[in-house]
């Protein structure tokens, strides 16, 4: 793909970036836009497709290591905890990039239509691709609504729609399949990863969340960190650890007292996890984090 074909997304993305932020009146889309390298960012990747169109970015899912720039896109089959990092971006040339949510229920209605009802190849949960330039016009059309918000809610579910076709025609289609098939692999361990979810501050059982996805015990372990690259007690570690720092955010509660909330029996055990994780004993971070975001906002 020749850079020139990415400007129209590039203007865009920054005109609608100015106008709205992040959080775009599209729902599920997401727009970035970052002037310099940033350090590890932790956050959990929701089913979508995320395109960067100037820049670099590096994604880590437990140790594997996925590189994405310009012109590339990556692929979220399932609610997963990540790391990432900003690598490359500058005031002149910002790193530019959106995330559009992916439906499941509209991936299985495609495929329904399609015929290809059979599982796909098992794969872990996000995968790095080369942007099909097919996209470039829908995604153009998708983010021009941003500024007509009475047409949003009739032509975004059809432009929507047809990005999803595009993309379960293209090189990204068996990811997809993934997320719209009830029976794959993936949907198995995506109905475990929602009860650990949603129970995250509970005691984990894996011969529980096995019978959910429908295995063995050892077979679910398998998949689970086929596709996850860590293991079920390693994947609640992470989501437990986010919402403590989300915590610690939010109100600056009591160390102790978040560690109990999110399932810790053990202050100490709970501040020697989240600084592995974050770098920083929780009081401190929690305090570093606050300073930051109030240097922003008076800037």
């Amino acid at each position: 793909m020749e850079t020139n074909d990415l400007l129209p997304l590039k203007d865009l993305i920054d005109r609608q970036w100015r106008a709205h932020g992040r959080e775009t009146p599209v729902d599920g889309l997401l727009l970035t836009s970052v002037t310099a390298p940033t350090g590890p960012i932790h956050a959990v990747y929701r089913p979508s497709l995320c395109v960067v169109v100037q820049g670099a970015k590096t994604s880590m899912l437990g140790d594997r290591a996925y590189r994405y720039g310009e012109g590339k896109c990556l692929i979220a089959s399932m609610d997963v905890p990540i790391r990432a990092e900003i690598t490359r971006a500058t005031p002149e040339r910002p790193y530019l990039a959106f995330s559009l949510a992916l439906d499941p229920a509209t991936i299985s209605d495609l495929l329904l239509e399609l015929g290809k009802t059979e599982e796909a190849p098992a794969g872990a949960a996000l995968a790095v691709h080369a942007f099909d330039p097919e996209l470039i016009d829908p995604l153009c059309r998708l983010l021009r609504l941003c500024a007509r918000p009475r047409d949003i809610e009739i032509l975004a579910p059809m432009i929507r729609r047809e990005i999803t076709w595009l993309l379960l025609n293209g090189l990204m289609g068996p990811a997809l399949r993934q997320i719209g098939l009830a029976g794959s692999h993936m949907a198995r361990i995506g109905r475990a990863i929602a009860c650990i979810r949603e129970g995250f501050a509970d005691q984990l059982n894996v011969r529980d969340l096995a019978d959910i996805a429908g295995m063995s015990p050892a077979t679910f372990h398998r998949h689970f960190k086929a596709v996850t690259a860590m293991t079920p007690v390693q994947y609640q570690k992470q989501l437990r650890l986010q919402e403590a720092r989300r915590l610690l955010l939010a109100d600056g509660a009591d160390v102790a007292r978040i560690g109990y909330a999110i399932g810790y029996e053990s202050p100490s055990q709970f501040s020697r996890e989240y600084r592995r994780l974050f770098g920083s004993p929780p009081g401190r971070d929690g305090q570093e984090i606050r300073r930051s975001l109030t240097a922003q906002v008076e800037a």
